[in-house]
C-alpha cells in the first residue's frame, strides 16, 4: 500500500511518501491511523487529533469508518477550505 501525506500531515511525519504492508486487523482508515501512530514520533503527532486529518482510499475521500484492506493508496491530508 502506498501512503501520501500532505501539507501539515507530510511536515510532521517528515516524508510525503511511504510504502507498508498493514498488520491483517488494520482493516478502516481509523485503524490505519491508530497503527501508523505507533510508527513514531512524528506519525503519532500528525494523527493525534483525527478530526483534523482527512483520507482517501484509492484517490476517493473517505470516512474514518471506511474499509483499506486491498487499497492500494491512501492519502492523508488536512481539511481543504475553499474560497
Amino acid at each position: 500500500m502506498t501512503l501520501l501525506y500532505f501539507a501539515w500531515v507530510r511536515e510532521k511525519i517528515g516524508i510525503s511518501e511511504e510504502s507498508l504492508t498493514p498488520p491483517a486487523n488494520v482493516r478502516t482508515v481509523d485503524d490505519l491511523m491508530t497503527w501508523l501512530a505507533s510508527r513514531s514520533a512524528g506519525h503519532a503527532d500528525a494523527f493525534a487529533d483525527r478530526k483534523l486529518v482527512k483520507a482517501a482510499v484509492d484517490q476517493v475521500h473517505v470516512q474514518a469508518r471506511a474499509d483499506v484492506q486491498g487499497a492500494k493508496e491512501v492519502a492523508f491530508f488536512p481539511p481543504v477550505t475553499g474560497g
